[in-house]
């Protein structure tokens, strides 16, 4: 199996040591994406601006491999606060179609940047 790095500016560089993306065969599979804007590395400061820009960011990166939001078979969604997952919810809604993508949802103790949630996918390429 060859792996590829996916790389685009259109989504926030990595801060650590790891890809945005890897391309395996026919598989697009995105590290978690915070809701930073990729020009200022800012943090917008409402969860539903957080989760909107982190899929954005998902969507860009998959648009650079090849792949698109259409394709996504499965997303995790890690959040600093349960309470937020209706909102999320109301956000998510508007980048995915039936049939939607099997999805996890985990609240977790912190993220990075103290962000808000944490999108990532796995998708299959065109």
């Amino acid at each position: 199996m060859t792996k590829k790095q996916v790389a685009t500016n259109k989504a926030p560089g990595a801060i650590g040591p790891y890809s945005q993306a890897i391309v395996a065969g026919n598989w697009v599979y995105t590290s978690g994406q915070l809701g930073m804007d990729p020009q200022t590395a800012e943090l917008p400061g409402s969860v539903q601006e957080q989760a909107r820009q982190s899929l954005n960011n998902v969507k860009a990166i998959l648009e650079e491999a090849g792949a698109s939001m259409d394709q996504v078979v499965k997303t995790t969604v890690y959040l600093k606060d349960m309470n937020d997952f209706a909102a999320v919810n109301e956000v998510y809604s508007t980048f995915f179609t039936e049939p939607y993508p099997a999805r996890s949802a985990v609240e977790v103790a912190r993220l990075p940047k103290d962000a808000l949630v944490e999108i990532e996918a796995v998708a299959r390429k065109k």
